[in-house]
């Protein structure tokens, strides 16, 4: 009796109600944790990958129950400003290399419904080449209470604008990015180390290819930023992952209307930035911004004041934008130049 019971694993060791699961495509299943735990299932349904979107991985008794069971664990919780979408890339590899083989995969979260889901959602949009929209529709047709918090959606919606991919130069993505790093700072009032690449490398520095247009300390000339550090806005643009709360939302809430509304094409015309604020990336020349929540930008080379930087209040524009976190150079200190010293560096 006693080994029978260190080889069971019972629906009262969770509370992730009863077993539930969808085929999604054919081999492609979206369940709950209670799915992902059922021995019996498992087996009758020959799954030999699961993927766990969950804040716990699988009891270490699944993989010894199951040993040829192929596991990949992704840590994160069911909060709007949880990070997933960097998770679609190597999500989307574990999946189609499972279903290439033949073999059958279960996604899975905590309940099914909103951070597996979600992974799935962006699987399908990168395998078929469909619209988030599209993607969530068919994923909803086959198993109707999927819901992905507010965060996600938006999340998926950028990642449906970057062409199902990450591309790093998308001002959104880096807006994402530095939200993500400004939630950290929020907790531990210093920028973590694994969030230190989002400090872009500095624009004075010798280049083999500098960029020809690039903004100088207007007193000593010095140069502080390049044209692909500003960060564009418009005016009273509303920021989409400042007003994503970091609250978790109900279960039973469902994702506002507005992020469920297919993307609408806009019609090719001239868009006109705000330029009364110089919003940029955090940069090497910038020291404060490591170990401050906020703080004065002064030029490194004669220390006039050029801006300022907030983690986490932002900064309101005189245009009506507020940004946050907000790194940004006031327009009468710096100057814009179109030319740049073709200085080699030998390597």
């Amino acid at each position: 009796m006693a080994q029978e019971a260190t080889t069971k694993l019972i629906t009262e060791d969770f509370d992730a109600g009863p077993s539930s699961y969808d085929e999604i495509i054919p081999s492609l299943f979206l369940g709950n944790l209670t799915a992902a735990t059922d021995i019996k299932w498992l087996k009758e349904t020959k799954i030999n990958y699961i993927l766990t979107v969950d804040s716990c991985p699988l009891p270490r008794k699944i993989q010894e129950l199951l040993p040829n069971l192929i596991i990949k664990y992704i840590s994160v919780t069911d909060m709007p400003r949880e990070d997933l979408l960097t998770h679609f890339e190597d999500s989307y590899e574990f999946i189609d290399h499972a279903l290439q083989l033949n073999d059958k995969i279960l996604i899975h979260c905590y309940f099914g419904i909103s951070r597996s889901a979600t992974i799935v959602i962006a699987y399908l949009m990168k395998k078929y080449g469909k619209s988030f929209y599209d993607a969530f529709e068919a994923v909803k047709k086959k198993r109707r209470f999927v819901g992905p918090n507010a965060g996600f959606l938006a999340q998926l919606k950028l990642y449906e604008e970057m062409c199902f991919g990450i591309d790093n130069t998308n001002v959104q993505f880096k807006m994402y990015k530095l939200q993500i790093a400004a939630d950290k700072v929020r907790k531990a009032k210093i920028l973590p180390q694994n969030c230190a690449e989002l400090i872009k490398p500095d624009p004075a520095l010798a280049t083999v290819h500098p960029e020809p247009t690039v903004y100088r300390c207007k007193k000593c000339r010095r140069i502080v930023a390049s044209a692909s550090n500003i960060l564009p806005h418009m005016p009273k643009e509303k920021q989409i992952w400042r007003h994503i709360s970091s609250r978790k939302t109900s279960k039973q809430s469902k994702p506002s209307h507005e992020l469920l509304e297919p993307l609408q094409k806009e019609e090719q015309q001239s868009v006109e930035f705000c330029t009364k604020t110089l919003f940029v990336e955090p940069l090497a020349w910038m020291p404060d911004i490591t170990h401050n929540v906020e703080g004065k930008l002064n030029c490194p080379k004669c220390n006039t004041k050029l801006g300022f930087f907030s983690w986490i209040a932002g900064s309101q524009c005189p245009c009506g934008s507020k940004i946050a976190p907000a790194f940004y150079l006031v327009p009468s200190k710096v100057d814009w130049s179109n030319a740049v010293q073709n200085v080699q560096v030998t390597v």
